[in-house]
């Protein structure tokens, strides 16, 4: 028992903050990114030594870009209102209305500051799919030119794709959950082949989860239509 858990006990400590981070994504709490900062700093050391470099170095913009997703959270909102704001100021002297309208974005934006589910923008999904298409090309030359990888093309297939669902997370796109379904079912069968097995069952359970997140997203997104 001691050695098993002397050899498995960064997989079992970071699938326990999986699990927490999960459950704040579900909620669509800004405690998520707290969680997210710390696991993938710790999964890099996890990722490396089991040889799954993409992951690791994903694992670097795991905790990068977390502090990212949580300003934009955070300030988000209250970004976009002082840019419009900005942007109003400067027809002030248009009409009476305008300034009125300055004022109602000011009262919405103090009363709530972080940013709304909302549904990925059609306008982006040509230029999404290019940058992926992209990404997974580029990582899977550096994974067969300069890494030992066994698993090079479903590596840089989790990893490109990741790219694209964490930044769509920050944005509190609903359609993130649909990205990461695909991301987790692959890396479940590569956690599984690569002998990291909470971290695969993990990744089983993030399915599961992600389709109720999908739907329970899609409701906080209509109602923020509303």
């Amino acid at each position: 028992m001691t050695d098993f858990l002397s050899t498995h006990w960064l997989d079992i400590v970071t699938t326990i903050l999986g699990l927490i981070y999960l459950v704040l994504e579900y909620r669509a709490s800004i405690a998520l990114w707290v969680v997210g900062i710390v696991m993938p700093a710790m999964d890099i050391y996890l990722y490396w030594s089991h040889g799954l470099y993409g992951d690791a170095g994903m694992a670097v913009y795991y905790t990068l870009a977390a502090i990212y997703g949580y300003a934009v959270w955070k300030f988000g909102a209250k970004w976009k209102a002082m840019i419009k704001r900005k942007g109003s100021d400067k027809k002030e002297g248009a009409s009476a209305v305008s300034s009125d309208k300055i004022e109602g974005a000011s009262a919405v934006s103090s009363s709530s500051e972080e940013l709304p589910v909302t549904f990925f923008p059609r306008r982006l999904i040509l230029r999404t799919l290019g940058f992926f298409f992209l990404a997974w090309a580029a990582t899977y030359y550096v994974l067969v030119a300069y890494t030992n990888s066994t698993v090079p093309l479903l590596d840089a297939f989790t990893n490109a794709l990741s790219f694209v669902g964490l930044w769509a997370l920050a944005r509190k796109y609903v359609e993130q959950w649909l990205f990461w379904i695909a991301v987790d079912v692959v890396c479940c069968y590569l956690y599984v082949v690569k002998g990291i097995p909470f971290k695969a069952g993990l990744y089983g359970l993030y399915v599961v989860i992600a389709v109720m997140g999908y739907w329970k997203w899609k409701g906080l997104a209509k109602k923020a239509q509303v």
